[in-house]
């Protein structure tokens, strides 16, 4: 029996997946880290928004992250996505300066990116859970397996989808599914929009446009962004 609550698409296709030994420990890891005392984020509740948010047959799109938000009140379960009233993280500053320079969007004062994941962007982070000021204190625990046979059941969906690969975290995690490359899917690669990188070629890589583009011509609805 799996121990997350999962929206119902995903856990069928991820059924086989969900039975394994190791989904018990790490559920159980993240439960003994929750009454340790520490703060966990995201909230219990919003672990996997992101498939509640985005069903398995309506992904269009997956902008790939790495770790939650390890600040209070910012991870929500979308990856760079914060909640109404949180100050914008500064990645998400640079994703929207971007969006503003592709497609001349004014930036928006809220960083939830709530009304993207309902159009069919799924935004998933590598880990789902962290302790509050430690970034990367949940990597290595089981999280990754399973967010990469996520990967795999959006490759082995015959529907295309559009891989957003920002960093080389989120590069290398793709690499590991099997012929993703030769896929009919469309990957899009460029570095990570935190300010430490945005300047090596996030900027300009006008994203946003060519995943429209690619939807139209797949005869899908663009993005609403």
């Amino acid at each position: 029996m799996c121990p997350f609550e999962i929206e119902p698409s995903w856990k069928k296709v991820l059924e086989k997946e969900l039975s394994q030994a190791y989904i018990a420990h790490l559920a159980a890891f993240v439960a003994r880290e929750r009454v340790s005392g520490a703060a966990i984020y995201p909230p219990q509740d919003l672990v996997f928004n992101a498939f509640w948010q985005t069903p398995y047959p309506q992904v269009k799109v997956l902008i790939m992250g790495q770790d939650p938000y390890h600040g209070p009140g910012q991870a929500h379960g979308l990856s760079f996505s914060v909640p109404l009233g949180v100050p914008l993280p500064p990645s998400l500053q640079n994703i929207y300066k971007e969006l503003a320079s592709d497609l001349g969007i004014t930036p928006s004062k809220e960083g939830c990116l709530l009304k993207w994941a309902r159009q069919g962007v799924m935004l998933l982070n590598a880990t789902l859970t962290v302790r509050q000021g430690e970034p990367m204190s949940h990597h290595g625990k089981g999280w990754e397996q399973l967010t990469d046979s996520v990967i795999a059941a959006l490759c082995a969906r015959k529907d295309p989808v559009i891989f957003v690969l920002w960093g080389k975290s989120a590069q290398e995690k793709c690499k590991k599914v099997k012929g993703l490359k030769e896929s009919s899917h469309i990957l899009l690669t460029a570095s990570h929009p935190s300010p430490l990188s945005a300047h090596n070629g996030f900027f300009g890589c006008r994203h946003f446009s060519q995943i429209n583009d690619s939807l139209r011509k797949m005869g899908k609805t663009p993005i609403d962004w």
